[in-house]
């Protein structure tokens, strides 16, 4: 017995896939080659589950403004902006991005994960009222305890069940914030973002989106969901990530919120994090302006996307309900999925497993995500090795194809 016996039963999850020879959540490649391609023991793989969406992590000008940036301003800051100071890059990446999404103000994070823990925790506290989507990324869960306000879940992408739960909080004091996101990461779908700006004009709550797998993806110019559903007006606080189409690493919040800097010295993830280093602010900035000048990368992106989505259900599987660049496959259970991921990794195609508790209504997945950076024949391949793993395990019978994708 030890202190993280606690955690017995998540160890006996682990074991149990070790035991089937595989551990998703420590494969180590050999190197990566590309946004697309990596060495895995010695074989050259697909990379299908990196979130490396616009294919930038390997962009030449990315590349070359990280190491100019790292040359002449060091590896790191070595502390937080408050303790330490910003450097220019910090203050440049913000102008950049309240730029890019109209705003006025903007605030980096060293993390997406630290964005959502920092801004959720500060907006709303004791006596307020969290409204979460129960589908909602475990940053945003970690932020509302981080908090302390009053959680109030609503069923997943459902304006009417928000309506009724606000309802019952009128003449309640407090702030109600609402809390959404542009893509959701397990199964791809998009939020109602319209019906969600309607019910909180209605109510007067305050409207949070989380566009980190949305941004640089959707919307005529990449800013994501609520520019895409025309509600950018309505959206009160956009939080984000640098990890997904930026291709570096980092978070951010823009608002046009009048008294939005009174967070740089009351958000604590902010003010007790050392800050990105020269070389990723660098690279984001390069990347941010890719987002802006170089719309055909989201063509791209969006014709994989619905080549690996329509390509999935015709053969049978059961996928999500939209296109996106998240794509994830149900499977029938752990135990299936675990087999199915193995195959195709040793087949040459890498991607993500997800399984309970991690997973909404508890269903294990296989989930993909699609880059611009991917061609055809990579994404043919793919669907090749998903048919030829679902026909070895009994999943593709001529009745389950002509049943139209369901598993």
């Amino acid at each position: 017995m030890t202190i993280l016996a606690k955690h017995a039963a998540s160890k006996l999850v682990y074991d149990s896939l070790k035991e089937h020879g595989v551990d998703p959540v420590n494969v180590r490649f050999d190197s990566v080659l590309s946004p697309t391609e990596g060495m895995l023991h010695g074989r050259r793989t697909i990379l299908l589950g990196t979130n490396n969406y616009l294919g930038l992590t390997f962009d030449p000008d990315c590349i070359e403004r990280s190491v100019e940036a790292t040359r002449s301003q060091g590896t790191g800051t070595t502390g937080s902006r408050i303790a330490n100071g910003s450097y220019d890059g910090h203050l440049r990446l913000e102008e950049a991005l309240a730029n890019f999404y109209g705003c006025q103000h903007a605030m980096v994070f060293s993390t997406g994960y630290q964005a959502n823990l920092g801004i959720l925790s500060t907006l709303v506290g004791r006596g307020d009222h969290l409204m979460l989507d129960a589908d909602s990324h475990a940053s945003i869960y970690d932020g509302s305890r981080l908090g302390h306000a009053e959680v109030i879940r609503f069923r997943h992408n459902s304006p009417d069940d928000l309506y009724k739960r606000l309802r019952r909080l009128e003449g309640v004091p407090g702030d109600r914030l609402i809390v959404v996101e542009g893509i959701y990461s397990m199964l791809g779908d998009t939020a109602p973002l319209k019906e969600f700006a309607a019910v909180k004009r209605e109510t007067g709550a305050y409207l949070l989106v989380d566009e980190a797998h949305s941004m640089g993806v959707l919307g005529a110019t990449g800013r994501g969901l609520a520019e895409a559903a025309g509600v950018e007006d309505d959206v009160d606080f956009i939080v984000g990530t640098f990890s997904k189409s930026l291709g570096s690493v980092g978070g951010f919040c823009v608002s046009n919120n009048p008294d939005f800097d009174i967070l740089r010295v009351v958000c604590r993830p902010y003010m007790f994090t050392a800050s990105l280093p020269p070389g990723v602010i660098g690279s984001t900035l390069a990347a941010l302006e890719k987002v802006r000048s170089e719309p055909q990368l989201r063509v791209n992106l969006m014709r994989n996307a619905h080549r690996l989505h329509d390509g999935l259900t015709a053969l049978g599987f059961q996928t999500g309900p939209e296109a996106n660049p998240v794509v994830a496959v149900a499977m029938p259970n752990t135990e299936t999925a675990v087999l199915f991921w193995k195959l195709l990794l040793d087949k040459g195609l890498y991607l993500n497993i997800a399984i309970p508790p991690a997973t909404p209504t508890n269903v294990s997945l296989l989930r993909s995500s699609v880059s611009a950076a991917h061609t055809t024949q990579q994404i043919d391949t793919a669907l090749e090795l998903f048919a030829d793993v679902g026909r070895q395990l009994g999943f593709l019978t001529a009745d389950r194809r002509r049943a139209g994708g369901v598993v």
